[in-house]
């Protein structure tokens, strides 16, 4: 079934629609899931998966391949260049690029945006560096926030498990300086909860930086678009559980948004949208 949504979008900028992404985190040869990025039991294959959300009217699809930082390599071009063949929205990809060429062996493979973590953390020339090289609209920093204190949050890196000593904020800002087209923000508190986002933490991160911030953590009902979206300004929520576990589907997230004045995309007439 095509979605009909109402036109008042249209009149909206790229900035203001809220992107309804479909996170997918990968180990191995599975899909996975986790509670605070941890405990992770296997959800199915990550191409059946990935193929579904497509049809069901994803905007993105983000894969993360949850143990490459630890392995010292990323296991993901197989499936990029396998889902290319079926997805056809923007993918964007992370985990254990360290270097110039370990993007371009994404970006080749049909991936259209890099996430980086644990090696800008390392060395955050390497942002500046693939910013160079294909635009900041292919570098995203993923940030995975534990909140310290009151309005505090620390970066972590190798899938929430190593403390950096980085302010997540300012760390951001950083990041959107030294060439980063977007920021991937996942509250590691929030993460598999289903207990909403860190709308603070989101809000914060978003009040500072003016590159698109996708929020990632906790969503488990509907209230908690609205919730987000009161105090913050993501330009893309990224969902998991909910959607593996069939809570909820893209078609029944965008009526939301739409009966609570919450921008997203429409879909074309003759893209595909089932239920």
């Amino acid at each position: 079934m095509v979605s009909s949504l109402p036109s008042q979008v249209n009149s909206l900028t790229p900035r203001q629609i809220l992107r309804i992404i479909a996170r997918l985190d990968i180990k191995g040869a599975n899909l996975i899931k986790g509670i605070h990025l941890e405990g992770l039991r296997v959800v199915g294959d990550p191409q059946v998966h990935a193929e579904k959300y497509y049809n069901d009217g994803a905007d993105e699809i983000i894969y993360m391949d949850t143990v490459a930082s630890l392995y010292g390599r990323n296991n993901l071009l197989d499936v990029v260049t396998r889902a290319t063949e079926h997805v056809f929205v923007p993918m964007t990809v992370g985990g254990g690029i360290r270097s110039v060429e370990d993007a371009r062996a994404l970006l080749r493979a049909g991936a259209d945006k890099v996430a980086i973590n644990t090696a800008a953390v390392k060395d955050p020339s390497l942002i500046t560096k693939i910013s160079d090289v294909w635009g900041s609209s292919t570098i995203v920093l993923s940030i995975e926030a534990k909140q310290t204190s009151p309005g505090k949050w620390e970066a972590y890196t190798d899938n929430g498990r190593e403390r950096t000593g980085l302010d997540v904020v300012q760390w951001a800002e950083r990041g959107a300086q030294l060439g980063a087209g977007e920021i991937f923000l996942t509250s590691v508190d929030q993460e598999g909860t289903k207990n909403g986002f860190d709308c603070q933490l989101v809000s914060a991160v978003t009040k500072l930086v003016d590159i698109p911030v996708v929020a990632s953590g906790g969503f488990g009902k509907l209230d908690h678009l609205k919730e987000l979206m009161q105090v913050s300004k993501p330009t893309g929520v990224a969902i998991a559980d909910s959607l593996h576990y069939k809570k909820f589907n893209f078609n029944e997230i965008r009526a939301f948004c739409v009966s609570n004045n919450i921008a997203t995309r429409q879909r074309s007439a003759d893209e595909k949208i089932s239920q």
